[in-house]
Parts: C-alpha cells; sequence; structure tokens
C-alpha cells in the first residue's frame, strides 16, 4: 500500500487551504501516520466492546432489566449514527485530521463518563456521546484512508479492520481481569477513556495532513466516471445502505448480548463468557483477507456469501449448546464473516459506488446506515429473548434477518462501481 507515497498527496477542501498537505510525506510517516490510525480504531473497538462483558455485573449493581441492558449495550451506535451523515458532510469540506482527533476525544471522555453514571438515562447519555465520538471518528477514518489508498481500498480498511479486531479481542479479556483485580467494572473505562487520549495527543503530531487530506480525485484524473449516477445517493449505495442496516441489527444484536447468552443460558463464568467474547475479535482479524479478497473478486458475490455463512454460523450457536471449545470456534467464525468480511466489504463497497469526491458523503453514509438501528439491536433482541427463549430469538434477528441483506446486495451493480474495469 506504500505505493500511495509515490502520487500527489495534496487535498484542497472547501473552505481550508491546506497548505501544509502540499509537503511530499515519507514512506515512513505513512507508516507511523497508519498505524497510529489502526490503533485508535483498536480503541475505539475496546470502548465499545468493553461494556458487554461486563453487563451482567452493571445490571446488578443499577438494577437494569435485561431490556435496559440490552439497549445499553447498543445504544453507542445511536451516536455513531447521528454523527454519520453530519460527518460526512464536513469531511468533504474540512480538514479530515481535525474531524479526526475532535472524535477521539469526543468518544474518551464519554466512556471514561460512563462508570459516573447514577441511572439508566445517564449512563444511557455517556454512552450515545461515546458512539458520537465514535461515528465521527469511523467517518474520518475511513474517508481519509480510503482517498488515500484509493487503489488498494478493500486492503486498507482490512488492516484497520484488524486492529478493530484486536480491539474486540483484547477489550473482554482485560474488562473482566481488571473488574476482578479491582473489585469493581468502573477501571476498565478509565483505563480505556485515557488510552484514547494519549493516542489522540500523539496523532497531533504524528498524522501527518498528507495523509488525511488526500484527494482521491487527482490518483484517478485520467480517468471518466460519466458511466456512474452523478448522486452520492444512486441505486448501489442505497442497496448497500439497506444491506448495511440489516447487518449492523443482526451483528451488533449478536454482540452486544452473547456474553449474557453465555453466561444466563449456558451457565458459563465470566471468565469463559470473555474468553469466547474474544475469539469474536481474533476471528475479526481476518479483516486483512476479507479485505485483500475484496479488491480481487466481485465484492457483491463476497459479501452475500459472508452473509449466509452468519446465517449458519448462528444456527450452531443458538441451537447446539456447545461447550466452551465449540462455543469459541463458532465465535471465531462469526467475527471472520461478520467482522472480517462483512464490515470493511462493505464500507468499500459504499466508498465505491459513489464518484471519487463523494466518498465523505459514502463513508458518512455508510456509518449511519450500519449503526442506526444497531442502536435498538440490543432491545430488540432482548424482547424477543423474553418473548421466545434464546434460541428462537437468535434464530429469528441473527438467522433470518441476514437474508434481507442478501436480498438487498440482489439489486448492486458492480459494474457501476468507481474501480469498475470498462
Amino acid at each position: 500500500m506504500t505505493h500511495a507515497a509515490q502520487v500527489d498527496t495534496s487535498a484542497v477542501p472547501v473552505g481550508d487551504t491546506q497548505e501544509s498537505s502540499r509537503v511530499p510525506i515519507s514512506r515512513v510517516m505513512i507508516g507511523m501516520g497508519f498505524l497510529l490510525v489502526v490503533l485508535s480504531y483498536m480503541v475505539n473497538a475496546m470502548d465499545r466492546q468493553v461494556f458487554p462483558p461486563l453487563l451482567p455485573n452493571i445490571r446488578a449493581e443499577y438494577g437494569f432489566s435485561l431490556e435496559q441492558g440490552g439497549l445499553l449495550a447498543t445504544n453507542f451506535t445511536l451516536g455513531m449514527a447521528l454523527a454519520g451523515l453530519p460527518a460526512g458532510y464536513l469531511l468533504d469540506r474540512f480538514r479530515r485530521k481535525t474531524v479526526l482527533l475532535v472524535s477521539i476525544v469526543i468518544y474518551s471522555l464519554g466512556t471514561m463518563a460512563t462508570p459516573l453514571a447514577t441511572g439508566f438515562a445517564d449512563m444511557t447519555l455517556y454512552r450515545v456521546i461515546s458512539g458520537f465520538g465514535e461515528g465521527m471518528q469511523s467517518a474520518a477514518i475511513f474517508a481519509a484512508i480510503g482517498a488515500f489508498f484509493v487503489h488498494r481500498r478493500g486492503l486498507a480498511f482490512g488492516v484497520i479492520g484488524l486492529g478493530y479486531s484486536v480491539g474486540v479481542f483484547i477489550a473482554p479479556l482485560v474488562g473482566v481481569r481488571l473488574m476482578s483485580m479491582h473489585g469493581t467494572w468502573h477501571s476498565p473505562f478509565y483505563l480505556f477513556g485515557t488510552a484514547g487520549l494519549l493516542i489522540a495527543a500523539a496523532s497531533l503530531f504524528l498524522v501527518k495532513t498528507g495523509l488525511t487530506e488526500h484527494s482521491a480525485e487527482k490518483v484517478v484524473a485520467a480517468k471518466t466516471y460519466e458511466y456512474m449516477p452523478a448522486s452520492a445517493y444512486n441505486r448501489n449505495s442505497l442497496a448497500l445502505a439497506v444491506h448495511s442496516v440489516v447487518s449492523g441489527v443482526a451483528i451488533y444484536g449478536f454482540l452486544g448480548l452473547y456474553p449474557t447468552f453465555l453466561i444466563t443460558s449456558l451457565h458459563y463464568t465470566a471468565e469463559q463468557a470473555a474468553l469466547a467474547m474474544s475469539f469474536l475479535g481474533f476471528g475479526g482479524m481476518l479483516a486483512l483477507l476479507g479485505g485483500w479478497l475484496g479488491d480481487r473478486v466481485n465484492q457483491r458475490n463476497l459479501l452475500i456469501l459472508s452473509l449466509l455463512a452468519v446465517s449458519a454460523i448462528s444456527v450452531c450457536v443458538y441451537e447446539t449448546h456447545a461447550g466452551v471449545g465449540v462455543q469459541c470456534g463458532l465465535a471465531f467464525l462469526m467475527g471472520a464473516f461478520g467482522l472480517g468480511f462483512v464490515y470493511p466489504n462493505t464500507n468499500s463497497a459504499m466508498q465505491r459506488s459513489v464518484r471519487p469526491e463523494q466518498i465523505g458523503r459514502a463513508s458518512g453514509l455508510f456509518v449511519t446506515s450500519y449503526y442506526g438501528t444497531a442502536a435498538f439491536s440490543g432491545l430488540l433482541f432482548a424482547t424477543l429473548v423474553d418473548s421466545f427463549g434464546w434460541s428462537r430469538a437468535g434464530l429469528l434477528q441473527v438467522t433470518v434477518l441476514p437474508l434481507a441483506g442478501v436480498l438487498a446486495l440482489v439489486f448492486v451493480r458492480p459494474s457501476q462501481f468507481n474501480n469498475a474495469v470498462r
């Protein structure tokens, strides 16, 4: 991916001259800046995923119902959704690095505020604030990296997905261990929030605007895009948005209540549930492979096969009542297809469905569509559990629902992507 260092790294967003982005950036600084971006997204994942394995203890302390706990486990995505479209608009007009740094500070402070909650209302507020920052960061990262690595966008997103999955892997293990050591679930939130602030400070100096403010239009200036729709909200992007909505509800419903399912239904210990949750992150590390494949095969078909795999794995998770070892294997596969294949390829496909100058809006659309309804996926799952039990609820939300995403993907035309060979 370092081939991008050989091309013009300037960008001219409206309202910002970006003079510093006109200075060539060395490969060392590209590597260092990209590493910090990946690390910041890893902390983003840790902030998100430390909550579910600690949820049984949080519910016990506050007396929350399963529905309230399910909503808290996923409602941070409401903040992400609220941030998506405004962030996409701003990213096409202002400095991406500024948006990135501000967003890291917002979600870090929201994470650190969570243990200070006195009840359901203010904890909901802190979770939504944290999600708002995470949504801004996601849009900024994918717009910046998607523009810089325009020819290897899928692979670049796969590397970012790898960092996210490392965070998913680490957060449950570290969170439960710290809770056991200190006798309180508060300490992981303070630790991860502080880590985010430190990364923001380092990024201020080490992430150069030559990386974040790159213009995709300059890289592909020789191509014409008359064959593509003029609007960023076209058949392909909207079909992918529908698929994104469905995927977000299914995958985040699973992520939000999976540890609770293991503890309350299969009677796992908190440590065993955290181990299984970590295998989700371990499987998600295959995002590197998923992104690489997305650059080389029909991306629509890859997404269809990945959703079908998620459905099949869900049947095994909720119907077999397997032991710890088998559940860890199933969690690995769910992470591989749900986080490693679906997430990065949905994101990069949405950017490929618009003209290069519109990738900021495409990035915002992805964040809003993927995380918008996902905010209520935990509440939906908990309601289904109360009505039908874990097995039937899992089949409805994580097995049947992805099939609707498959139907939406049938309407996608890869021949109208901006990377299509014509």
